[in-house]
């Protein structure tokens, strides 16, 4: 039997106990990884009980899930404050996903935390899955600039996924981060040549 997601709205004392969760969460994960991330230790860092830790998290993965979730929400604020540069689509895609790239080598263990949790058949973790994408859209699109191509949203969610199979294969040891800037290049300049 699956779980269904439930989303209610959250007072503001709700939400700043299930902020501390995911920054307990994200703590742990910068120390430790994918395995420092249990969730007794994420109550006792949040300093909330266990039953408040799954009131809000269904599973670890959900949590992770909506530890990267947080992290990408960050990013895209970040961007949003210092647009994209270059001249073309191309160069300024890569410009937003080398910024995100940089962000994820600056903390390896937590990129290889929560990275597993984007794979998760959980369904809560799937509800974060899908509003990850939808950010990585819109960094991507945003990126892109005017005039878009009339297939903008296909282009910018097949580099969401280039962007996705590379860092996995980043984190999972297959290459470095210049391998994923160079996988990412090949991406951009062929899914977004100057004249679409």
């Amino acid at each position: 039997m699956q779980q269904r997601v439930i989303t209610r709205p959250l007072s503001r004392a709700q939400q700043a106990r299930r902020q501390r969760v995911i920054d307990a969460a994200m703590e742990l994960a910068l120390e430790g990884g994918y395995e420092a991330v249990q969730m007794r230790d994420v109550a006792t860092k949040a300093q909330v009980a266990m039953g408040t830790v799954y009131r809000y998290f269904f599973s670890k993965d959900h949590l992770l899930a909506a530890t990267l979730l947080h992290w990408v929400e960050q990013l895209d604020e970040r961007i949003a404050q210092s647009p994209a540069q270059g001249d073309t689509a191309a160069e300024r895609v890569l410009y937003v996903l080398d910024r995100a790239l940089r962000a994820m080598g600056r903390q390896p263990k937590l990129a290889a935390a929560v990275f597993p949790a984007l794979a998760s058949s959980d369904p809560a973790a799937i509800d974060c899955q899908q509003q990850i994408a939808a950010l990585m859209d819109g960094i991507i699109s945003r990126a892109i600039g005017t005039p878009q191509p009339p297939d903008t949203p296909a282009r910018s969610r097949v580099l969401g996924h280039v962007w996705y199979s590379s860092l996995v294969g980043w984190v999972n040891g297959w290459g470095d981060l210049d391998r994923v800037h160079d996988e990412l290049a090949v991406a951009a300049r062929l899914l977004l040549p100057q004249a679409v």
